[in-house]
């Protein structure tokens, strides 16, 4: 099995929290390691770039290139974000983290969020299976999907949603119109969906419009 790797975005010399940036993939028939070129992994660059420059000397930020492509029944992605977010607890000191994911990296967000470190969670387009269950005790939870999305079932994601609810701080849906799964279209508004969340949840800032009305308890939101 390969090893994961984590990649720096951005570290300054003192930050108040950390990101971490969780890409999806599709699972292939062999184990197969992650390339950095692959397009699910290009596709979270632009959005930890944006993480970076709106939390500046605040904010470090990773990227996490999984051990393997897909999510094998012997070593998932979660248990690779587990393994980050203990590196990072060792090496750069202990931070409220946020994790951040599409896709594949969405479910492996949500799964691995119970990891003492992990203050908050955002799950884009997030592809859900059926017997999945989070424990997100106290954290609070985006889920931001597209409407268009024929790849990852909205309603399977809701319904985690739903039972996420029960215990975490704040649970939030925000539905993007006519977005489908890769991301392409309307992808400024699930980019900045994600860093006002991580703004507002890391660092306390203020923040304006959907994300904000979310965090304030309503439950849905449609843009």
């Amino acid at each position: 099995m390969p090893e994961p790797r984590l990649v720096p975005v951005h570290v300054p010399h003192d930050p108040t929290g950390t990101v971490l940036v969780l890409h999806g993939g599709a699972a292939r028939s062999e184990v197969t390691e992650v390339s950095p070129t692959q397009l699910s992994v290009l596709r979270m660059v632009p959005l930890a770039r944006r993480l970076a420059r709106a939390g500046g000397k605040r904010l470090a930020v990773y990227r996490l290139l999984n051990s393997a492509r897909g999510w094998d029944t012997g070593h998932t992605p979660v248990q690779d974000a587990h393994w980050a977010l203990d590196r990072l607890g060792r090496e750069d000191g202990e931070h409220p983290t946020a994790l951040v994911g599409h896709s594949l990296g969405g479910r492996a967000a949500l799964l691995a969020g119970e990891h003492p470190a992990v203050r908050s969670v955002v799950g884009l387009n997030a592809w859900i299976a059926p017997g999945d269950r989070a424990e997100l005790r106290g954290r609070r939870v985006l889920l931001v999907h597209g409407t268009a999305d024929r790849i990852a079932d909205p309603g399977r994601a809701r319904r985690l949603a739903r039972e996420v609810a029960a215990t975490a701080e704040s649970t939030g849906w925000l539905d993007v119109q006519d977005a489908k799964h890769a991301m392409l279209r309307r992808g400024g508004v699930f980019e900045k969906a994600a860093v006002d969340f991580v703004r507002a949840t890391l660092l306390g800032d203020t923040v304006r419009g959907p994300v904000a009305d979310l965090l304030e308890g309503v439950a849905s939101q449609t843009v």
